[in-house]
């Protein structure tokens, strides 16, 4: 596997558990909670890899610098609110302000560590 597979698995990993893992903190982890768990998760997966290569996170030379990572929070400051506004269209609900700063923060720290996992992971892919 090369390394932009990995990262793009790793990012959809991340993504992924970060959305049960915020349903699970709500008591909502169950398999009846999945279309609404969709509805979190493609479009701020959708944000995240529509946004990300603006920043350079698709970019190995750019990604491979630490202080780089910085650049994550930045994309979700702008996907949250477009992943939260997505989310509301597709549940026929509102979209509240205080979730997209919950969401993009969460989001941008899982992200963040998964990252800083990445640089380790990727000097030893070839």
């Amino acid at each position: 596997m090369n390394k932009k597979s990995i990262r793009i698995l790793g990012d959809i990993i991340t993504l992924a558990i970060l959305t049960v893992t915020g349903f699970a903190t709500h008591g909502e982890a169950g398999s009846s909670f999945l279309p609404r768990m969709a509805a979190a998760f493609f479009p701020m997966a959708l944000g995240w890899f529509v946004l990300s290569p603006w920043l350079g996170l698709s970019d190995e030379t750019v990604i491979n610098d630490p202080k780089n990572l910085l650049r994550i929070p930045l994309v979700f400051l702008f996907t949250a609110p477009l992943a939260v506004i997505l989310r509301a269209a597709i549940l026929h609900t509102t979209g509240i302000p205080i979730f997209a700063l919950a969401l993009g923060s969460a989001n941008a720290f899982g992200m963040t560590v998964w990252r800083w996992l990445y640089l380790f992971i990727a000097k030893r892919v070839k």
